[in-house]
């Protein structure tokens, strides 16, 4: 019964008690997912921080969740951060890194981050209603976003602008 318990947690998305801070992409961090440098794009991004190795930087939200809800995610995750949009510069966001389980997310937007529509960020409620109300999208908290929202079928896709 001991040999279950690591093997458990081994595809657990639980934060251990030891949660690592989030860190300040470089300039040149590409997307863990992509290749795209974050740089280089507009709207939040996010990070996954694991119990050991390096971090998992994505240039947009929607795709570390994308990530972090695949049932194969093995890794134990020992944080996981997104950019707070009210403090932050949607051309070239840098910082104000929050706890995303923490963080409300305006889903359906007018909004474009580097993969197209994205998953805005905020850490206020108020903040994620105000923006839902000038730009469309609907209000969800972490916990609310499933692996269908988060499907990675192409940013020029769904981008109709483009």
């Amino acid at each position: 019964m001991l040999l279950a318990t690591p093997l458990l947690a081994a595809c657990s998305h639980e934060t251990p008690p030891s949660a690592k801070a989030a860190l300040e992409p470089k300039r040149d961090t590409a997307c863990s997912l992509d290749g795209m440098s974050l740089a280089d794009y507009p709207g939040p991004k996010g990070q996954l921080q694991y119990a050991q190795g390096a971090p998992d930087f994505f240039c947009d939200t929607i795709e570390l969740f994308a990530v972090y809800l695949k049932p194969e995610q093995q890794r134990l995750v020992a944080a996981v951060y997104v950019q707070d949009m009210s403090k932050a510069n949607w051309e070239h966001p840098v910082g104000n890194w929050i706890d995303a389980r923490n963080a409300f997310y305006v889903v359906g937007s007018r909004l474009k981050g580097s993969m197209g529509p994205t998953f805005a960020s905020y850490g206020s409620e108020a903040a994620a209603r105000a923006v839902a109300a000038r730009e469309g999208g609907k209000v969800y908290r972490f916990n609310d976003i499933t692996p269908a929202m988060a499907e990675l079928d192409g940013g020029v896709l769904k981008d109709k602008s483009m």
